[in-house]
């Protein structure tokens, strides 16, 4: 198994990964989330993650990796206050573990999301990890590639902002299911729900208008946003004159 140990404390890092190549890992390290994101070809079956790098904060990292990669993620870090570990959970993290641990229990826990996301392993099973391809979304009218960071609506290029972009990669991640307010402001602005309301709206607001497709984004009132299966088209439902 090959595990990718993102850790900014090159001592700690050298210490972790000599362990866990004796217990017969195989370990990429990257000690920043550039090279973190540069070592993802190497096909990784996890990835630890610290959460102090020294140029981009790990929860935004996790993420990036969880745009254009399926793998278990396990955040190892010192940060042990429940907001922290609530939003971790909520970019995608697997589990997440507070420094200083046990060995063995990491050991344990990356067995456990390794099976987790395993093929074979009964319902929810998933296929190996891997990048993900073009997204066809609303009956293949919008294509949605990851890698890139583009979108396409009708064959036509749609320019969008960063936060556009991960607003709507993170609703696709899952067409037709309710997003909470709370989960996307986490997730996409890294800070909590208290009083970003009126920024995600604004977001939402503007990607619709962008994309141009009546009912694409629909909001569930008091709860959140979702993608839909297949918005009108401008003007199809429009009765015809004369």
């Amino acid at each position: 198994m090959r595990l990718l140990v993102v850790e900014d404390d090159v001592h700690v890092a050298a210490a972790l990964s000599s362990v866990l190549r004796r217990h017969g890992f195989e370990v990429d390290l990257a000690h920043t989330a550039g090279s973190a994101l540069e070592l993802l070809d190497r096909g990784p079956d996890v990835m630890l993650l610290d959460l102090g790098l020294p140029d981009r904060d790990g929860f935004d990292l996790c993420g990036r990796v969880r745009a254009v990669l399926d793998i278990p993620v396990i955040m190892v870090t010192a940060r042990a206050d429940v907001r922290s570990r609530i939003h971790g959970l909520d970019l995608g993290a697997d589990d997440y573990l507070v420094k200083p641990y046990d060995v063995g229990e990491l050991i344990a826990r990356i067995h456990v999301v390794s099976r987790r996301r395993s093929p074979g392993n009964g319902a929810g099973a998933t296929a190996p990890p891997g990048r993900r391809p073009a997204q066809a979304l609303c009956d293949g009218r919008i294509e949605l590639d990851r890698l890139r960071r583009s979108i396409r609506v009708d064959g036509t290029p749609v320019t969008l902002t960063r936060k556009e972009f991960d607003l709507f990669a993170t609703l696709a991640r899952e067409p037709g299911v309710v997003f909470r307010r709370e989960q996307l402001i986490s997730e996409i602005w890294n800070t909590s729900w208290q009083g970003n309301h009126r920024t995600l709206e604004v977001h939402v607001a503007s990607l619709r208008a962008k994309l141009a497709l009546t009912g694409v984004i629909e909001t569930v009132r008091g709860v959140g946003y979702r993608i839909v299966a297949a918005p009108e088209r401008p003007g199809e439902n429009a009765l015809p004159l004369g």
